[in-house]
């Protein structure tokens, strides 16, 4: 219902769109890769058996080489793209054999903070130069599968799909459909909190090659590097990770998608709306009674998963064409605004005819926090020469 609504479908052929091939060489795997997501497409319980010779495939695992940042920071091991590069094809036949026996082996994250916008530090992990490539060889061959299951009003981190994309789905929801509440979900931790063994299962529901499974259990068992500390994770996945934003979106099909798409079919009494990037989910309501029950149900439902909604940033507010006159009929002011993505979104009327549209503006923290950086660089320069 929804993916007609918010303009975007079903991610139909944004696999093939990524796998097209670049160069000659490309074309073997990408072939393979193109009937992988054929198989997936024609049979949604398939489970594929044989997928690990597509990851260490040379072409494949080449592939992964050039499309990672070639100015990013060295893990663990100190290796850089370009010093990697220096003896790629040598390097990169060592990493397939050792994919190929069984005998590679994932090394720990090294974590890192970088500071917010509201002044607390975000942990990031920073992927030793091998697991970046063989995880990115890894992305590709899933991605050949799941593309064909995501649904439609999921947007973060998949090929041919942006924020923009999102931001608009969003947009064009609030204006077409009979929303009168929002309910802005804040996952408490969600990178951290994802459980490896429902993950694992998850996974499974469609990877039956055991060995790209255990190449996934060595990923999220491989530790982080603090402070020159090997510190083990139970739980959670690095971010910074090629395969980390895929996994995420794999754990959120399986237990947000799947059963959003149901609840509203089965359980709501109006109009629903649904638009997810990665960790980052807002809901449309035609009735009240809809968004609260379904706030308490997914409450359980996370709980279930090991996931946690955030009591404070959590929250239910009317918003949409009716917003504003109810609320002043209650002496309550004007409505509440919502952020996603960036932009704080506002319920307005249009100069020219009254109408009522939604109004984007860059968040204010985000927007202060940039201006204070321009302003520390220009004052750090004020007084160098001109050329």
């Amino acid at each position: 219902m929804a993916e007609g609504v918010e303009g975007r479908g079903l991610a139909k052929g944004n696999s093939l769109q990524q796998n097209a091939p670049r160069t000659p060489s490309r074309t073997g795997a990408s072939s393979a890769l193109e009937r992988v997501r054929q198989a997936a497409k024609g049979d949604k319980k398939m489970r594929f058996t044989a997928l690990l010779h597509h990851i260490y495939n040379l072409e494949t695992l080449r592939m992964a080489y050039f499309r990672l940042k070639k100015e990013a920071a060295p893990g663990v091991d100190g290796e850089t793209w370009r010093h990697y590069g220096e003896d790629l094809e040598s390097n990169l036949q060592n990493l397939s054999e050792r994919l190929k026996r069984g005998a590679y082996r994932a090394k720990p994250v090294r974590r890192v903070y970088i500071p917010k916008a509201d002044g607390r530090q975000r942990p990031l992990g920073v992927t030793a130069l091998e697991d970046k490539v063989v995880q990115r060889a890894a992305v590709e061959v899933m991605n050949a599968i799941y593309e064909t299951d995501f649904l439609g009003f999921s947007y973060g981190f998949r090929p041919g799909r942006s924020q923009h994309q999102a931001l608009d789905a969003l947009y064009v929801g609030l204006l077409t459909r009979k929303v009168s509440w929002v309910l802005d979900l804040d996952i408490k931790g969600f990178f951290d909190g994802i459980s490896h063994e429902w993950l694992v299962k998850f996974v499974e529901h469609r990877v039956a090659d055991r060995r790209v499974v255990r190449l996934i259990q060595k990923w999220l068992r491989a530790g982080v590097l603090e402070d020159g500390k090997h510190l083990r994770v139970e739980e959670g996945t690095p971010q910074g990770g090629s395969a980390s934003p895929l996994l995420a979106n794999v754990y959120l099909h399986y237990v947000f998608d799947l059963w959003v798409q149901v609840w509203r079919r089965k359980r709501a009494h109006g109009d629903v709306i649904v638009v997810r990037f990665a960790d980052d989910i807002v809901l449309g309501f035609q009735v009240k009674s809809d968004a609260e029950r379904f706030w308490a149900e997914l409450t359980e439902r996370f709980r279930k998963f090991a996931l946690e909604l955030h009591p404070e940033k959590t929250r239910l507010l009317e918003f949409g064409p009716f917003a504003a006159k109810n609320r002043k009929r209650r002496g309550e002011g004007k409505p509440e605004t919502f952020n996603f993505l960036g932009f704080t979104h506002i319920c307005v009327k249009k100069r020219s005819n009254g109408m009522f549209t939604v109004l984007r503006q860059t968040m204010r923290k985000r927007l202060q926090a940039k201006l204070n950086e321009v302003k520390t660089e220009l004052r750090q320069r004020l007084h160098d020469p001109i050329p």
